[in-house]
C-alpha cells in the first residue's frame, strides 16, 4: 500500500515529468474515482489549463494549474495505485501483474502527445477538484521536534495508533510505522502519553531517516524490519522472534526484547 514515500516519489515524478504542459483533454468517466463529480466536469475545469506545481502532504497530493490562478486537481493513490508520466511510473512498488487499459482510472492528455494517468487496479484512487486538506496534521516529512512532540506525546492511544492518525501527523501507514518503532526501540503498544521528551526526540528522528531512506531506496518495502514482518519472523538486530498482534487495528510486528 502507498505510503507517504511511494506518494512522494510519484509528486517527484510528475514536477520532473509533467509541468509546464499543457492539458488538451482528460478522461473523468469512471464516476466512483472521480466522486462526487460528474463525468466530463473535471475535464471542463482541467482543459486548456497548464500543469504548473505537484504538491504533497502525507499521502495527499494536488496539482496546482496556471501557477495558482487555475483549478486545484487532487490525486490519492489509494491502497495500489501508481502515477504514470508517458512511460515512467511511481506509485505503489509492487504491481500486481502487467498493467491492464482497465486499470487507467483518470487520464490527463497533454498538447505534446503524453500523458499522466492514475493507474489503479483496485479503483480506490482518488481523482478530485479542490481537495480538502483540513483534516491533516502535519507532514510526517516535515514536522519540527517541537511539534512531534506536543502532537504525538499526549492521550492514551496506543503509541502506533497516535502516530498513524492522518489528523495527528500525517503519512504515516502500517508499515513505516512499524519501521520507525522498531529502529527507536519504543513498543508499539505503549500508552503515547507515557514518553518522555527524550523518546519522543529520538522516535521523531528515527521516523524522519525511516521515510529519507524509504524515498531514496524505493518505498517503505526497502525497510529493514520490513522482510521479517512474517510468522516466525526475527528481528534482524537481535534474532528475537518478533511478536504479532492487532495495534490500532492494524496487524503490527514488534521485537519483544527491543521494544518492550
Amino acid at each position: 500500500m502507498p505510503e507517504l514515500p511511494e506518494v512522494e516519489r510519484a509528486r517527484a515524478l510528475i514536477a520532473e515529468r509533467a509541468l509546464g504542459r499543457r492539458i488538451v483533454a482528460v478522461d473523468d468517466t469512471d464516476a466512483y474515482v472521480c466522486r462526487p463529480h460528474a463525468p466530463g466536469e473535471i475535464a471542463a475545469a482541467l482543459t486548456g489549463r497548464e500543469l504548473t506545481a505537484a504538491r504533497r502532504r502525507g499521502k495527499a497530493m494536488w496539482l496546482e494549474t496556471d501557477a495558482g490562478d487555475g483549478p486545484v486537481l487532487g490525486l490519492h493513490l489509494g491502497m495500489a495505485g501508481r502515477i504514470v508520466v508517458d512511460d515512467e511510473a511511481a506509485g505503489d512498488p509492487q504491481p500486481d501483474g502487467r498493467p491492464s487499459p482497465a486499470w487507467d482510472r483518470f487520464t490527463v492528455a497533454f498538447a505534446d502527445g503524453g500523458r499522466l494517468i492514475l493507474r489503479d487496479k483496485r479503483r480506490l484512487g482518488r481523482a478530485v477538484l479542490f481537495p480538502d486538506l483540513d483534516r491533516l496534521g502535519p507532514d510526517a516529512a516535515e514536522i519540527d521536534r517541537e511539534t512531534f512532540r506536543a502532537r504525538v506525546g499526549r492521550g492514551a492511544a496506543p503509541l502506533k495508533a497516535r502516530i498513524m492518525d492522518q489528523a495527528v501527523l500525517a503519512g504515516v501507514g502500517n508499515l513505516l510505522a512499524d519501521e520507525a518503532l522498531w529502529r527507536a526501540g519504543l513498543s508499539p503498544r505503549r500508552p503515547a502519553g507515557d514518553l518522555d521528551a527524550a523518546e519522543l526526540d529520538r522516535l521523531h528522528r528515527h521516523l524522519g531517516e525511516a521515510i529519507a531512506s524509504a524515498i531514496r531506496l524505493g518505498g517503505v518495502h526497502t525497510g529493514e524490519l520490513i522482510p521479517h514482518r512474517v510468522r516466525g519472523g526475527r528481528c534482524p538486530r537481535c534474532g528475537t522472534e518478533l511478536a504479532r498482534a492487532q495495534v490500532g487495528g492494524r496487524t503490527t510486528y514488534w521485537c519483544p526484547e527491543e521494544q518492550g
